[in-house]
């Protein structure tokens, strides 16, 4: 028998692409954070023009750092998140079987936030935004457009594998 272990790691920097999506699923008594995550490389092309390529990541948070991205992580943040990558399968209302790739994070750090008016945190500073609403940037880097949000139903939980986290 080998003692091989394997691992399932993923960190990820990218920009948020719509405020958190905070859920409560009842059948598990938890509260869950969902949102997308933009992640972007660039390259020349062979006639010497720059092409940006973006992927979209499905963020899934439990527990503790779902308060955390509750309160922190906003539309156009700049986030490090750390977590395991997991495919769930269910069926869909028309009977037909999908499938859906997701991060479960377990570590999240905000890198840059987007200005939410008075004051505000950037990376590096020490002082957090106490309040305000979540404003727009002026200048700054572009925020890709996010494919549309999915109703919450139409992605169920499945708990048959454990707590997931």
């Amino acid at each position: 028998m080998s003692h091989v272990r394997s691992m399932n790691r993923v960190i990820l920097v990218g920009r948020v692409g719509r405020d958190p999506e905070i859920t409560h699923i009842p059948s598990l008594e938890k509260d869950v954070a969902k949102f997308g995550l933009a992640t972007s490389e660039g390259y020349m092309d062979k006639s010497n023009q720059w092409k940006e390529m973006t992927e979209w990541h499905n963020i899934v948070a439990w527990g503790g750092l779902v308060q955390k991205i509750e309160r922190s992580v906003g539309k156009g943040d700049m986030v490090l998140v750390e977590g395991k990558i997991k495919t769930r399968k269910w069926q869909d209302k028309d009977n037909q079987e999908r499938r859906s790739t997701e991060i479960y994070v377990d570590n999240l750090v905000v890198l840059d936030r987007v200005n939410r008016g008075g004051g505000g945190y950037r990376a590096g500073g020490a002082e957090e935004n106490s309040g305000g609403g979540r404003g727009r940037r002026d200048n700054g880097p572009a925020i890709p457009s996010e494919p549309p949000v999915r109703d919450i139903n139409e992605f169920p939980y499945d708990d048959s594998q454990g707590d997931p986290f």
